[in-house]
């Protein structure tokens, strides 16, 4: 039964193959070579089919190994859903004689089968063991419709009655006449021409290959050019950031240092206020050690006469010993005044110390910056490498291209009847060349407007570049900075010592008052006008006001007092 089956077979495929060689032009359903072909196909397709129980009766049916070609061939998927959706069809075995009739119109009935057979677990679920389809022959019968792809057919499978049609196949048309054994030469043309159909359309479809994996290859480009768009964008919006941190800091450290000078003035005047104060103190210091020691002196001679005086001893004991007190008190102010100027210096360096940390923090992210720019650039270079394999490999579809045509130019001189379908396919494949042609046109447009973001990224990075040196600039200046603050507090020493020694100088030679022109003693005191420098009494210089230089209330003279109670009442509305 399967030998009987495949010289059917064969029979059918050749004659179908010669019969539409003959013809000349496209094959219809009334075809009768077409006809008994399907017929054979599907008594080869039902032999050793395994009998399923269905509710109401047994099926014996083909659909179901034809129905599993969509889950081991994916192109099939259309086939199926096509055959789904006819009208017409209700039964399994219409359904089977419409797939049959589409695959042979696509020329992949011989590529669908063929899945078929290597699958025999799979088959081994429909047919019986001793099956046509899983012995050799049916790998036999696979191998001849090949040769059906030279066949071009036009089926109209909306119309036909597939269901009820009875399969019988007719033998008559089989039999060998004296013609056919005597046109030996004519059936060596057409396998010839059939030899020259078959490597066109191999080429075509080697040709269709290289065509899918250029489209694939170009969607995966396009893929890794949207990510490294989005990638430059990303790094665009953080450059800019980084920006507005440099304008920031830049403008804190103006603040900074126009408070650092602010505070260095004020301190300044209050340093040397208050200098001028403790060296009128010491002045007074000295001049009543040396009283004391005059007094003394005397004592020692007019002993008698002291003692007369003790009383009046005693009282000048107790207001000299107020008077060291004050001075104590005097002495303690000072030092606190030091201890507040030493705060200062300190929050001082810390600022600057904060300012410096901020300069690294920056320095650090231009780093980071300049790293992820660098591995933009290393993408970019991936590109275009792959841009280049792609250009070559273009040429090389190119020089096949051309050889195909060549080929294809001595095909049509030799059989120009015949060609008619192969110079459409021809044109077709043109088409799709010229539209890679146009795609190629715009990734090296893409790849251009990439080189042109690269190079703004450069200049943008030479940009931060200034920026850094700049900053190592502003360091510089502030290491400056920092070294003439040091020479200003060595001067600071060097004039306090100065102005110490010209204070003892003023006290010593300092002995009545400005105002009331008394002599200076125990009970009068000397005490220093914070706003004109000079020395007075006690009577004369009880009085205190706020100065420019320092907005506490400082002691004044009385001359001093007047004047700037006027100028205060003048500048009154």
């Amino acid at each position: 039964m399967i030998a009987n089956l495949l010289n059917m077979a064969k029979l059918s495929i050749k004659g179908l193959i010669e019969s539409a060689l003959s013809f000349g032009r496209t094959l219809d359903s009334d075809y009768p070579p077409l006809q008994q072909f399907f017929v054979v196909m599907e008594h080869c397709l039902k032999h050793g089919l395994k009998v399923r129980k269905s509710f109401l009766s047994y099926n014996k049916t083909i659909w179901g190994p034809l129905e599993l070609v969509e889950k081991l061939y994916p192109e099939a998927e259309e086939i199926g859903a096509s055959v789904r959706d006819l009208p017409g069809l209700k039964t399994p075995l219409g359904r089977a004689r419409a797939w049959l009739r589409l695959a042979l119109m696509q020329k992949k009935m011989a590529d669908y089968l063929r899945c078929l057979i290597i699958q025999r677990d799979l088959l081994s679920e429909f047919y019986e063991y001793h099956a046509l389809m899983m012995e050799e022959e049916g790998a036999v019968i696979v191998g001849l419709l090949v040769g059906l792809n030279v066949i071009d057919a036009n089926l109209c499978v909306k119309g036909e009655d597939l269901d009820s049609q009875v399969g019988v196949i007719d033998f008559s048309m089989y039999l060998k006449n004296e013609e056919d054994i005597g046109n030996k030469e004519r059936n060596v043309q057409i396998a010839a021409i059939l030899d020259q159909k078959n490597y066109v359309e191999e080429l075509n479809r080697q040709l269709n290959s290289t065509v899918s994996s250029l489209h694939s290859r170009v969607d995966s480009l396009e893929k890794s050019n949207t990510k490294l768009i989005e990638e430059l964008a990303i790094a665009k919006n953080n450059i800019i950031k980084l920006q507005e941190e440099n304008h920031q800091l830049r403008s804190e450290n103006k603040l900074i240092l126009m408070k650092t000078q602010q505070h260095l003035e004020v301190t300044k005047v209050d340093v040397e206020t208050e200098l001028q104060t403790y060296k009128h103190s010491r002045q007074g210091l000295d001049e009543m050690y040396n009283e004391a020691r005059r007094q003394l002196r005397d004592e020692s001679q007019l002993r008698q006469e002291v003692e007369n005086e003790l009383a009046v001893q005693v009282s000048m004991k107790h207001e000299i010993e107020l008077a060291m007190k004050l001075l104590e008190k005097d002495i303690h102010e000072k030092q606190d005044t030091l201890i507040g100027l030493r705060q200062q210096l300190e929050e001082v360096k810390a600022i600057n110390i904060e300012m410096y940390q901020k300069l690294q923090g920056s320095e650090d992210g231009l780093k980071e910056k300049s790293e992820i720019i660098a591995q933009l650039e290393e993408k970019t270079n991936k590109i275009t490498a792959a841009m280049r394999q792609l250009e070559q490999r273009l040429q090389q579809a190119e020089k096949a291209q051309m050889e195909a045509e060549d080929e294809d130019k001595k095909y049509l001189q030799e059989c120009q009847s015949k060609s008619d379908n192969l110079q459409k396919q021809i044109s077709q494949k043109e088409k799709q060349l010229v539209q890679l042609e146009t795609d190629l046109k715009i990734e090296k447009e893409w790849r251009q407007t990439l080189q042109e973001d690269l190079q703004k990224e450069k200049d943008a990075l030479s940009h931060l570049r200034n920026e850094t040196q700049q900053i190592i600039s502003l360091k510089k200046e502030f290491l400056n900075i920092q070294d003439e603050n040091q020479q200003l507090k060595k001067i600071y020493h060097e004039q306090e010592q100065a102005l110490q020694e010209l204070g003892n100088k003023l006290n010593k030679e300092a002995t009545h008052c400005k105002l009331c022109e008394k002599e200076f003693s125990l009970s009068k005191r000397k005490h220093h006008c914070r706003n004109c420098g000079e020395i007075f009494c006690n009577a004369c210089s009880d009085n205190e006001l706020p100065l420019p230089s320092s907005p506490k209330p400082v002691r004044v003279c009385d001359s001093c007092h007047a004047l700037l109670i006027q100028r205060c009442s003048s500048n009154l509305p």
